[in-house]
């Protein structure tokens, strides 16, 4: 098989993609741009992408190809109808960053909670040495034993968060973004009643029709001065200009993303100008990408590619026939 990877540094420098060899001759593509893809992909078999948009645009240029691989769970970057109307197999991966999701969403959560990073520059200032007190309560912070902890989207990564938020005690509740959700172990709520009644609301939801712009101004003002909202779904789930209007008014608490509408971020993002800089924390989408996560994504692709070849195709999200 005739294998490419289009954009291998989305899956780090620091994991062995040598595992691909023994599956066939492999090109691999640091990056690819869209220009690019045609050449990259037209005498191609099987082709691994994370990112990088296969559609009829470039597809119908490239007709060997019989497997498309998506390094990730969502498979938006794909054109499912045009796969299928050509018999193409697409491939993704579920499940295998559910650990690393969870652990970063408690990471963002305490990083405003707690203040670590003030409390660090504090002593290292060398204003802790000169002081009178053994402590220092510039940034005061709350329990979470307790409070409530909303949870919008509860699939897999947010069952996880809704057990340990349970094991700080934490009350929790959930939005069903699609409304079929009814997870007996917590209550169900309507979206408004969970922004009002939530200490912490943390998003584990994909992005679609339903959930596009869902967390916008309007929504936001209904949340408790003091709460934390977390966005570890999908950009474009929380409206970004609302958003920091809300922080810079002090509606909420604070806000943590790891997920942006536009990745790499607009230069012109506001939230990369409010005046409030410490209630807003912002990773550049790394929740996932664990090195445990990374490992598990690869030997999955690895074994999506193992059973296509052999006939028993396995995690097929789109298939003509």
């Amino acid at each position: 098989m005739k294998i490419c990877i289009l954009d291998a540094l989305t899956l780090g420098d620091d994991v062995d993609l040598s595992v691909f060899d023994r599956l066939g001759e492999v090109s691999i593509y640091d990056a690819t741009l869209p220009e690019e893809v045609v050449a990259r992909i037209q005498d191609r078999e099987i082709v691994i992408t994370n990112k990088v948009v296969l559609n009829r645009s470039n597809l119908e240029y490239a007709p060997q190809v019989k497997l498309i691989c998506v390094a990730a769970t969502g498979t938006n970057n794909i054109d499912l109808n045009y796969t299928q109307s050509r018999n193409i197999a697409v491939s993704n991966v579920a499940g295998y960053s559910t650990r690393s999701v969870v652990q970063h969403t408690f990471a963002m959560l305490f990083y405003l909670l707690q203040s670590p990073s003030y409390y660090d520059s504090y002593v290292k200032s060398g204003k802790y040495a000169e002081s009178g007190i053994f402590t220092h309560l510039g940034r005061p912070y709350w329990e979470l034993y307790g409070k409530t902890w909303g949870i919008i989207g509860l699939g897999t990564i947010g069952q996880a968060v809704a057990g340990i938020a349970r094991e700080f005690g934490c009350q929790v509740v959930y939005y069903s973004t699609s409304g079929e959700n009814r997870n007996p172990n917590y209550n169900r709520v309507e979206l408004e009643e969970l922004l009002q009644a939530a200490d912490i609301v943390s998003i584990h939801a994909p992005l679609n029709k339903r959930t596009f712009d869902l967390i916008h101004y309007e929504q936001l003002q209904l949340m408790q001065s003091h709460a934390v909202l977390l966005n570890l779904g999908r950009g474009g789930i929380v409206n970004e200009r609302g958003l920091a209007l809300a922080i810079d008014e002090g509606l909420i608490g604070g806000a943590a993303l790891d997920v942006l509408e536009h990745e790499p971020i607009d230069k012109n993002n506001p939230l990369l100008t409010i005046k409030r800089r410490d209630r807003l924390f912002i990773t550049p989408h790394i929740a996932w990408a664990s090195r445990e996560a990374r490992l598990t994504l690869i030997q999955e692709i690895v074994k999506n590619i193992e059973s296509f070849m052999h006939g028993v195709p396995r995690n097929i999200v789109g298939q003509g026939g």
